[in-house]
Parts: structure tokens; sequence; C-alpha cells
């Protein structure tokens, strides 16, 4: 998934260094924290491998729109669209009524950069504590692929009557062929490319979502047909979180829905170990993607350096995958796992052994051995 820039250096001189243009949003809470420690072992995967960032930081978040009332400027969305990627921290202030920097920035940024796809990997690395009992690094580690602009998250519906007694509240799931097709002929890609079981799962709800999940089921079955080597399976959604929690390793990539994606990768990163450590991006294939750690703002947390960054670390590690760099990004991995294994107690807020800025040193020297 080669972004412009890349392709730009492609037509010119191979001597030429490699610059990759970086949105920064570090956002609210201990956002700040964990993106300087990820952007910390960025810079040091880049210098081992030869290239670099052009970072530009935006200051969206909580703070800015309790001073402007703004929550995503038009001007802003569209010096987006020319970078090679964003960076983002955190979203989310005590002080801010729930929904409105949801909406206002997370939900805008997809919709309006079009980041159709959200990756979700969820592995559990050595020495990382998971709830299953009997399980380890060799039995958790699939993908959830989860479809990121429409579905019940569209937006669309509406109140009637809103504050009386006869109150109807209406939230229409919207899927379209083009928006379902596009995300399952991802999933069929990307479980090609990952070339681990070559497994594919559609989860769903076809026994009751009779409409959108016909739809989805449909999709599934003709695009598979042009994927002989991908072995295809189905699970209803409420089973599909009975087997991640009882057999994880049954799965290899998941593709689902909206909705409930958010839902079984939360459950994925209980099952690897936590919020600290889950990474996810926002991927628009040819376009601007985003890439950021799942957990919140944690705010209570604050300027304590105490907030893990392994999930932060790992979202730029992601991103680096993504501008056509895997062996940085793959760098950064191996070292997230070598400090896991062997150097943190816990992957909890305080609980570490190590501080915020102390664990993103860890990575960084694991970087260079």
């Amino acid at each position: 998934m080669a972004t412009r820039t890349k392709d730009r250096t492609r037509s010119t001189a191979h001597a030429v260094k490699q610059t990759y243009r970086i949105a920064v949003i570090p956002g609210d809470g201990t956002g700040p924290e964990v993106i300087r420690e990820g952007r910390k072992v960025l810079e040091a995967a880049a210098a081992r491998e030869g290239f670099g960032f052009e970072w530009q930081e935006y200051d969206l978040g909580g703070a800015r729109y309790l001073k402007t009332h703004e929550t995503l400027p038009a001007s802003v969305v569209k010096q987006l669209r020319g970078v090679d990627a964003i960076y983002l921290g955190a979203i989310g202030h005590p002080d801010v009524k729930p929904g409105i920097l949801e909406q206002g920035i997370l939900l805008k940024l997809r919709f309006e950069l079009d980041q159709y796809i959200n990756l979700r990997p969820v592995k559990l690395y050595p020495g990382v504590w998971t709830p299953l009992r009997d399980k380890g690094p060799e039995h958790i580690d699939f993908v959830v692929v989860r479809e990121n602009t429409e579905g019940l998250y569209a937006g669309v519906g509406g109140f009637l009557k809103k504050g009386t007694p006869e109150e109807v509240a209406l939230q229409t799931s919207v899927n379209t062929r083009h928006g379902v097709e596009r995300c399952i002929r991802f999933a069929f890609d990307y479980t090609r490319k990952r070339a681990k079981a070559k497994k594919l799962t559609f989860c769903g709800k076809t026994n009751v979502l009779t409409f959108a999940h016909d739809l989805w089921q449909r999709a599934f079955n003709e695009i598979a047909q042009e994927y002989r080597d991908i072995t295809t399976d189905y699970t209803h959604v409420d089973a599909c979180c009975m087997w991640m929690v009882k057999n994880p390793e049954w799965f290899d990539v998941i593709v689902t829905d909206n909705m409930f994606g958010d839902i079984i990768t939360d459950l994925g990163a209980m099952i690897q170990g936590g919020m600290g450590i889950a990474a996810g991006g926002n991927l628009n294939p040819k376009g601007v993607s985003m890439f950021e750690p799942i957990g919140g703002s944690a705010p209570k947390y604050t300027g304590q350096n105490v907030i893990n960054p392994l999930a932060a670390i790992c979202a730029g590690g992601m991103m680096l995958e993504y501008l056509g760099q895997p062996q940085a990004g793959q760098a950064i991995e191996h070292a997230v796992m070598a400090i896991t294994g062997k150097k943190l107690k816990s992957l909890a807020a305080g609980k570490m052994g190590y501080g915020t800025r102390e664990v993103g040193d860890l990575v960084v020297s694991a970087l260079g051995k």
C-alpha cells in the first residue's frame, strides 16, 4: 500500500532519501504522552532504515473545542488530504459532552478521507498476561477487518416527538453493495498477503439481520469464487465472541460490519492483554490512512508518566508497513516483543515497572539490537 510520496520517489533517483509527511494529532489526556514515545521510536526506526519524516502537528481535540467550539475545520481536512498518513494519540475530554468529539473528529475523519477499512491485529506478545486460561502467543494471532464508513455509524436516522411519552428514535444501518464489496475484497486480499492459515471468516447475524447481512453473505460468497486458495467460514457475531474466548486459534482473518467490528475488536484487545497493547489503522488503501492506539485518552493519568505507550508505538509500526517500509515496521514489532517478554511487569498504567518515557527508551534500545 504505497503512498503518493513513495510513488514520486520511485520516478526519481533511488539515491534520494525518502521523506514521509505525517500529520500528528496528539489529542487529549495521555494522547500527547504516548504519541511522543511513538515518534521517538519511529525516528529511531527511520534512522536505522535510511528514511525520514516531516511532522505537522494539529491541535484537534477537547481543549480546542472548549476554546473555539470547533471540532474539525474544513481547512484542516483539506490539509490532511495532502499528507502521507495521520498519527493519532487519543480523542476524549471529560468536560466535553460524549459524542461531540467522536462524531466531529474521529468519524468525520473516517468519512471525509474515505477510510473504509478498520484494521485491527489481535496478537498476544510473549510475556503478556491474557485472561484466557491455557492460551499463549501461538493461540492468539488473528486480524479483524471492519467496515469503517457505513452501517449504524453512518448517522442515518432521527427522532419523532423527542422528549414526549410517544418518542421514537430511528438509527438505520446503511449497507451499500459498493461499500460491502470493497471491504470484503480487501479482506480476501489481506488474508492472501498475510499467508498464515489463509482462512477468512465472515462474522454477521444472517438469521436476524435478513436484509443487511443477506447482502453481506451474497457478496462474500460471490467474491470467494475469485479466491479459491482462501478457505472461507461464517459465524454469527454472538458465536464469534464465544469462540474468540474459547478457541481464538480458530481465527486467521475476520471480516465484519461496522458495529460488530467495534464490539469484537474490544474483546480482542482484552484477550491480547489489554488496551495498552492494542493498535489499529483506519485505512484508505488508495488515499490517506490514520493510525492510532485504540484505548481512550485516560485523563486521570495525564502528565504522570505512567501510561503505557506500546499501543501507540505498535500503531506507528503499522503506519510504516502502510507507507511501504515493512522492514522498519516489523523491527518495531520485534522490539516491542523483546521488552514485553523480558522487561515489563505488566501492561497496566502505573504497574509496568517503568514510566512512559522509559518504556519508549526500552523499545528504542531493543531496536538498536
